[in-house]
C-alpha cells in the first residue's frame, strides 16, 4: 500500500476509535432542515445524460457538530489511518474501507433510512449506498507544517475526475468558516466551468458526479481541508446503474472492494431476473401471446450488465508493478493513475 508522507492531519483523536461508543441518532446528529437549491442536468449541460434531472446541489446542513466529532474520531484513528490509507495521482491521501470495521458510527450514519431519505429527494431518485467499500471514503489536504497561518495556497483535495458511481455526497469535516476558495468547479456546456460554493463543517453537496467533470479547487486560510464522500446507486434495481471501478481500483483492497462489488451486482441481476419471470408467468397465465421483443431486450441488458461487471473485475497482479502508470480510456477521455492498490 502507497503511504502518504505530508504532515498528518490536525486534531487527530489520542485514543482508539473503539473508545468512542456514541449509536448514530438522526434526531440528534441529523442537521438537514430545508431543501438546498439545485441545478438540473439540463442547465449543466447534460440534459441527455444520467439516471435523475438533478446534477448537483448547493451546500446544505446535513450533521449536527456532534455527528462531525465523532465521524472525525472515527477516521481520523490510527486503526483507520495504518490500515486503510492509500494515495492515487488524483489525491495525495485517501482513507478508504473502513467501515463498518473501524467506524461503525460513520456507518450508522449514512445507512440510517432518514439520512437516505434526505440525500434521495435531493437527488431525485431513491438512493442507497453502493456498497459497504464506499461508505465514509475520505479525501484529505493538509498545509504544511512551516505554512502556520495557513496563507499558503493548498493544492486540491482531487483532481478533475469523473466518479466511478451515479450519485456522491461530499461531507466537510474541517472547519472552514475562514477558508477562501475551496469550492466544487464543474465543466459544463460546451467546456465552460460552474462553480458550486464549497461547503462548511457538517455541511454537505449531492452531486450526479458520474457523468459531470468536476474538481475541488485549491483553498487558502485553513491549514486541513478533508471531505468525506458516500457514493449511491439506484435503490429500484431495474434503474440503470453504470458504475464502475475506474477511479477506484487503484486506491482499493482489491479482495474487499471486488468481493462486495460481485455481491452488489449479482443480486442486483437476481431481482431483475425474479421480475421478468413474475411478468412471463403473468401473461402467460391471462393468455397473453409472448413479448419476444421485450423478453429479448431485457435477456440482453442482463448480459449486457453481468459482462461490465466482469470486465471491472481486474486481475490483482496488473497492480503489483510499483511507482508504474497506466492509462485507461474513458470514452474520449483518459485517466493516468498510479497502480498503487493495496492487496490483502
Amino acid at each position: 500500500m502507497s503511504k502518504p508522507s505530508f504532515t498528518l492531519p490536525l486534531q487527530r483523536p489520542q485514543t482508539p476509535a473503539t473508545y468512542f461508543k456514541s449509536p448514530f441518532n438522526p434526531s440528534r446528529h441529523l442537521a438537514y432542515h430545508t431543501m438546498p437549491a439545485c441545478h438540473t442536468m439540463s442547465e449543466l449541460g447534460h440534459e441527455k445524460r444520467g439516471i435523475s434531472p438533478i446534477g448537483v446541489s448547493e451546500p446544505f446542513e446535513l450533521f449536527t457538530p456532534e455527528a462531525v466529532r465523532l465521524m472525525r474520531n472515527e477516521v481520523l484513528a490510527d486503526e483507520v489511518w495504518d490500515n486503510c490509507r492509500f494515495a492515487s495521482s488524483i489525491a495525495a491521501c485517501q482513507l478508504r474501507g473502513m467501515a463498518p470495521k473501524y467506524a461503525k458510527f460513520v456507518y450508522d450514519a449514512w445507512t440510517n433510512p432518514e439520512t437516505l431519505r434526505i440525500v434521495s429527494s435531493i437527488a431525485g431518485v431513491d438512493l442507497v449506498p453502493v456498497m459497504d467499500y464506499e461508505i465514509g471514503h475520505i479525501n484529505i489536504s493538509v498545509k504544511d507544517k512551516d505554512d502556520a497561518d495557513g496563507k499558503t495556497q493548498a493544492a486540491p483535495v482531487v483532481g478533475w475526475h469523473k466518479d466511478s458511481y451515479p450519485f456522491v455526497c461530499v461531507l466537510m469535516l474541517s472547519d472552514a468558516t475562514e477558508m477562501k476558495g475551496g469550492e466544487t468547479a464543474l465543466r459544463i456546456g460546451a467546456g465552460e466551468i460552474m462553480k458550486v460554493r464549497g461547503p462548511q463543517m457538517g455541511s454537505a453537496v449531492v452531486l450526479q458526479g458520474r457523468y459531470i467533470d468536476h474538481i475541488a479547487l485549491p483553498s487558502t486560510n485553513t491549514r486541513e481541508r478533508i471531505t468525506m464522500v458516500t457514493s449511491f446507486r439506484p435503490r429500484d434495481p431495474v434503474v440503470a446503474d453504470d458504475s464502475q471501478l475506474l477511479t477506484v481500483r487503484p486506491v482499493s483492497d482489491l479482495n474487499e472492494m471486488y468481493n462486495q462489488w460481485t455481491d452488489y451486482r449479482v443480486e442486483l441481476v437476481e431481482e431483475r431476473c425474479r421480475r421478468l419471470v413474475k411478468t412471463l408467468r403473468e401473461r402467460k397465465h391471462v393468455g397473453r401471446d409472448f413479448d419476444v421483443t421485450g423478453v429479448k431486450g431485457q435477456l440482453a441488458e442482463l448480459i449486457k450488465f453481468l459482462q461490465k461487471t466482469a470486465d471491472e473485475i481486474v486481475d490483482p497482479a496488473e497492480y503489483k508493478v510499483e511507482d508504474g502508470d497506466e492509462e485507461r480510456e474513458q470514452g474520449k477521455e483518459s485517466t493516468r493513475m498510479k497502480k498503487r492498490a493495496r492487496l490483502a
